[in-house]
């Protein structure tokens, strides 16, 4: 079972406290599966944390959240070399892969050196849902903004670009985010931008934005243009998803 067409889902949320583990996963993590059209048996999710070093204590964190939603997951790691022997072929068995925050700069170049930028573009083709937060959203963009750099956020523009729009993520806790966004997106560093405040996520068939949907309450997406020499945005009211139960 795949996607009936390319999808994605880019998010700034898709955690939440557990009640057993130190890490749930919350409705847009659970969503992403949904539309993956998994149903008969266990939905096979893979975690990528290449943008934290493929950190030990958090692959054991997405591993634990996974057994509690019923999920089988399949860690990727790229350091200190693959771990899986036919990378690609496990990738496409997937139903949904999702991508972790961290630096999508060191993000972009591991995956390019591995080749698994090539092997992502084809999962998505095939029907394999394409997810992730944070930097784990940035990387299906052509860019956005980052801190990958260093305090000062900085743009990044060579993103793997399957969407061919910028991507600015926690719009709403992240106060240099947005006035970046719109510098950027004024000046034609950035193209149109999809934003997102913590915890909404964007539903993408194909290149195509199709929904903003949220696991928070009072939340915002936003599409951020450029009319002449300026940045103009425009706020999109997410659809709810219903709440995990806990």
């Amino acid at each position: 079972m795949s996607a009936p067409e390319p999808t994605i889902v880019a998010t700034s949320g898709g955690y939440r406290p557990g009640g057993r583990t130190v890490v749930a996963f919350d409705a847009l993590v659970h969503h992403a599966v949904e539309l993956s059209g998994a149903h008969g048996r266990r939905p096979r999710i893979m975690y990528v944390g290449t943008a934290i070093g493929d950190a030990e204590h958090f692959t054991a964190r997405m591993t634990e959240a996974a057994r509690v939603a019923g999920f089988d997951l399949t860690p990727l790691h790229l350091f200190p070399m693959p771990n899986l022997d036919d990378v690609e072929g496990t990738v496409l068995e997937q139903d949904v892969v999702w991508v972790t925050g961290g630096s999508v700069a060191n993000l972009l170049a591991v995956w390019r050196v591995h080749g698994l930028d090539r092997i992502l573009r084809r999962a998505w083709r095939d029907g394999v849902v394409l997810s992730g937060v944070s930097a784990g959203s940035i990387c299906w963009f052509r860019g956005g903004t980052t801190d990958s750099f260093g305090p000062e956020l900085r743009p990044v523009t060579n993103a793997l670009g399957l969407l061919p729009y910028g991507n600015g993520v926690h719009y709403d806790t992240d106060p240099g985010r947005r006035p970046l966004v719109h510098r950027l997106v004024a000046d034609g560093t950035l193209p149109a931008t999809h934003c997102t405040d913590d915890g909404v996520g964007l539903v993408y068939r194909g290149t195509e934005l199709v929904e903003a949907v949220t696991e928070a309450p009072g939340k915002g997406a936003y599409l951020v243009t450029r009319e002449g020499d300026t940045a103009v945005e425009e706020h999109l009211r997410p659809r709810r998803l219903p709440p995990v139960p806990r």
